[in-house]
């Protein structure tokens, strides 16, 4: 639905499936936040509804607990994309829905829940193995909803839309205990289990547990116990370790996973063992004493967590899936805060092989990091300040920014950094600063740039500063102190999340 006027489309704001959402009008982003269908009614007519689908017990779009139903889910060996990607969305089909078997009491039936069923299942995961789709959920009892545990759904065909779930029965551990979060890898031959469950004997809520499996639904042997909640960050609110996925890359194996109360303290860990190390001994691996992902106040982005790991569409970049909220202050239990929505960004990758999660980015478009032409292993980036060009992207949200429409009007591109939003990079006497923005027109010409055939490469495209226009750039050097001028940068914009990005060139003039 666009506006005549505004050529702007009616969107559901935050994509909020609560009675009482926000409507609001906003550019084209083709997700299911923008997306209506017409239905009849029974008088003259249609009467029009988003396109998310609805819990019939509650009327909520989502589960039973308003979260991204099976189209968002993602999980270890196959991964459904999410909808949106810190503000964009995911490319996928038209939406379709998994037709799933139904738990109450203490079976299946291939049916909505009856009026007055209060069983609940949810934290589910869709996994291609050996030829077959399983998806890995938790589900309780109709009559004591806390008596969580994890349980097999089966499809042998080829399309998981199409085709029979059959429950293959719950997962049984060492333990007849809350259990929950269960996904499964293959590591030299080997397929694992791993989840969270609680321990009486230990107390607090949920450890990390991990066994070998002899099927997609069953386990074998004495699991091992990775990891107990004993840090601040972990046992805030709760004592909980849970949501767990796994990466194997460079030698390395990365178990994340999510700990502490699911409000803005909620954030994610890392454990990692050596690929080449027994996984089945707790002693081979070793825990972050400090979150790899947490809240973000200058983003605006609290409590993410639960994630999931995919690639990009074009195979070229590793992308993190993971569920938060854009606003910090909840009334009452978090738990019952059903407003945690699914976003996607960028991983990327320290010089020493371990994965750099950076910051969760705002809303809005995807950020990009700008490469150095002529030195291809450094970034610009801002210390704290004053545009430099570095290799040492360790602090990945200072080389972070976001292509947005730019300050000076139509036709131009203003590069807002991504850890200060409200910051752009600008022309400040022919050098790269990182300034807030103070609405002058000095400012807002500095800060923008226009798109030019590439100066170091004809194919690409190069940014020439609004506020110097035609001024030359002179052979492409670094400065003794690091300090990026504003005639020295070419950096190649090669970051984008979802595709091939274009190959930008920054050049400041």
């Amino acid at each position: 639905m666009v506006n005549v006027r505004s050529g702007k489309v009616l969107d559901v704001n935050a994509c909020g499936s609560a009675d009482g959402a926000n409507i609001q009008q906003w550019s084209w982003l083709n997700n299911n936040c923008q997306q209506w269908q017409l239905l009849p009614v029974q008088r003259r007519g249609n009467r029009c509804v988003d396109v998310l689908p609805r819990d019939p017990r509650t009327g909520r779009g989502g589960d039973a607990a308003g979260r991204i139903p099976s189209g968002g889910v993602t999980g270890g060996d196959v991964h459904q994309p999410a909808d949106r990607a810190a503000g964009r969305p995911a490319h996928r089909p038209a939406h379709r829905r998994l037709l799933l078997p139904h738990r109450h009491g203490a079976g299946v039936r291939p049916d909505h829940p009856a009026p007055g069923d209060d069983g609940t299942s949810g934290r589910p995961e869709i996994h291609f193995i050996s030829g077959k789709w399983y998806i890995y959920f938790a589900a309780g009892r109709s009559n004591d909803v806390w008596r969580i545990r994890m349980w097999v759904l089966e499809n042998s065909s080829a399309d998981p839309f199409t085709g029979t779930w059959v429950e293959k029965g719950r997962i049984v551990t060492h333990l007849d205990t809350f259990s929950l979060d269960a996904t499964t890898f293959t590591h030299n031959g080997t397929r694992y289990l791993s989840w969270a469950q609680q321990d009486p004997a230990i107390g607090g809520n949920t450890n990390l547990y991990l066994a070998p499996m002899s099927h997609p639904w069953t386990i074998s042997g004495t699991p091992a116990r990775l990891s107990v909640p004993t840090l601040s960050w972990e046992t805030v609110g709760y004592k909980v370790n849970e949501g767990l996925s796994v990466l194997i890359r460079n030698g390395k194996v990365f178990m994340t996973y999510s700990a502490g109360a699911t409000d803005s303290n909620y954030c994610m860990g890392m454990l990692t063992a050596s690929a080449s190390s027994n996984l089945m001994n707790p002693a081979s691996w070793s825990k972050k004493q400090q979150p790899v992902f947490r809240s973000n106040a200058a983003t605006s982005q609290y409590g993410p967590g639960h994630n999931s790991f995919t690639v990009s569409e074009d195979g070229q970049s590793d992308i993190l899936v993971y569920h938060d909220r854009n606003y910090r202050d909840i009334s009452g239990d978090p738990l019952n805060d059903a407003n945690r929505r699914t976003r996607i960004q960028k991983l990327y990758w320290n010089a020493g092989g371990t994965p750099n999660f950076g910051i969760p980015v705002p809303d809005g478009a995807t950020p990009y990091r700008f490469r150095s032409y002529t030195f291809p292993d450094r970034f610009i980036r801002q210390v704290p300040f004053r545009g430099r060009i570095d290799a040492d992207m360790t602090n990945l949200a200072e080389s972070q920014f976001r292509i947005v429409i730019g300050l000076a009007g139509s036709g131009t591109v203003s590069l807002e950094s991504t850890s200060n939003p409200g910051s752009y990079l600008r022309n400040r006497n022919y050098e790269i600063w990182l300034d807030r923005n103070d609405g002058t027109t000095g400012f807002r010409n500095g800060a923008s740039f226009t798109g030019r055939p590439g100066q170091s490469d004809s194919a690409a495209v190069s940014f020439e500063s609004v506020s110097a226009p035609g001024r030359p750039a002179g052979p492409p050097a670094r400065t003794s102190n690091g300090h990026a001028r504003q005639r020295d940068v070419h950096a190649s914009s090669r970051e984008k999340v979802h595709a091939a990005a274009p190959h930008a060139l920054l050049s400041a003039g």
